[in-house]
């Protein structure tokens, strides 16, 4: 690979920046491909985004940025995208920053000529680097991009890079995209840091990501994962009618195993609901958020059934005299676990009365663990 060292104004730069969404953001003349298939969403927070532009008028020198030539000679960021559309934006006036030592915040046309021009004559420095898809791939990988390590699926996007990635981005890679619009109150995570369509990808594939990925990367279209993720929405909404307080502990629930698993089943609504209610004030759920996945599994599991203190371990044990309650035999504390007597799921608490202690394999027996 060849790199070349290569100093731009910020003008230079500027000149002819556009951000069409799915279509792209383009800049220095529509020449630099600022968001290539395999980059990430902006996601730099206002402070970030306003020490780019107080770097700039200050005068100090800003972390270098790196291009890479494609083969019809023009540009497209490997390192360096969050810092570019920043200062684009900020010369077009899109936001306001504090600079120049001015404790006020002022857009790009509050300044004054001479202030708009030194911005406008800043130099950065661009390493422009030649080389095969795959040394640019993997030298981006290596990147690190402005403090913050890329996501998996991050560097998924960029493995794979292609018509379906680009496609797949559409519905499920911006803040406001269509699949945040459905299905955000029950998708953990960020849209913009790809958790959307890592949650969408992993359902439809049984959590085989990267297959998937390398199976599709060349389909013009990813329309077969949008329609199963909007199918799956779909089944959430019609099977159990979240209201809005029942939707924050359905969020983040791999609800596309579930739709596989019971999508022809068909509810009792009121009957759940029942369930649910009486499920969220039982304290010995810990897990509100596997309320759900519980009633349609039955696997206590989910819902992390309170665990009986050490204290209430240790009264029971004094109890027994040390003898495991099911098959009689002698054993330390440390060899014997704590059980209800009475199962929780027929009704039987987490309280002293109801704890008594078996020796490991009765315990697992009893448990079928």
């Amino acid at each position: 690979m060849q790199i070349e060292l290569h100093k731009i104004t910020v003008r230079e730069l500027a000149a002819g920046y556009e951000d069409n969404n799915e279509n792209g953001v383009r800049a220095y003349g529509g020449r630099l491909d600022v968001r290539p298939p395999y980059q990430r969403e902006f996601v730099y927070k206002e402070k970030q985004r306003d020490a780019v532009i107080d770097t700039l008028t200050q005068g100090f020198p800003l972390n270098v940025m790196y291009w890479a030539v494609r083969e019809d000679g023009t540009y497209e960021i490997i390192d360096g995208q969050q810092r570019t559309i920043s200062i684009c934006q900020y010369v077009l006036g899109e936001f306001s920053a504090v600079c120049f030592n001015v404790p006020t915040y002022r857009a790009f046309h509050n300044l004054q000529d001479d202030e708009q021009e030194k911005i406008l004559n800043y130099e950065l420095q661009i390493y422009i680097c030649s080389g095969t898809d795959s040394e640019k791939l993997k030298w981006f990988k290596t990147i690190n991009i402005a403090g913050e390590e890329l996501t998996e699926q991050e560097l998924r996007n960029a493995v794979y890079a292609g018509s379906w990635v680009s496609d797949a981005k559409r519905y499920f890679s911006k803040n406001g995209a269509p699949a945040a619009k459905i299905g955000g109150d029950y998708l953990a995570g960020s849209a913009i840091r790809q958790d959307y369509l890592e949650t969408a990808i992993s359902w439809i594939s049984d959590g085989n990501i990267e297959v998937y990925m390398s199976n599709h990367q060349h389909d013009a279209s990813a329309a077969p994962l949008w329609q199963f993720f909007q199918a799956v929405i779909t089944w959430v909404e019609t099977s159990f009618r979240p209201t809005k307080e029942r939707k924050k502990i359905m969020k983040g629930v791999d609800w596309g195993w579930l739709y596989k698993q019971y999508k022809d089943k068909v509810f009792d609504f009121q009957e759940i609901d029942n369930e649910v209610k009486r499920l969220i004030l039982d304290d010995d759920v810990t897990k509100k958020t596997g309320i759900y996945p519980y009633i349609l599994t039955r696997k206590e599991k989910y819902l992390s059934i309170r665990a009986f203190t050490d204290a209430q371990k240790l009264a029971a044990y004094e109890r027994q005299g040390g003898y495991c309650a099911d098959c009689g035999h002698h054993f330390e504390l440390s060899q014997m676990e704590a059980d209800h007597i009475t199962p929780w799921h027929a009704g039987g608490r987490t309280v002293a009365e109801n704890c008594q202690m078996l020796c490991r394999d009765c315990n697992r027996k009893k448990s079928g663990k």
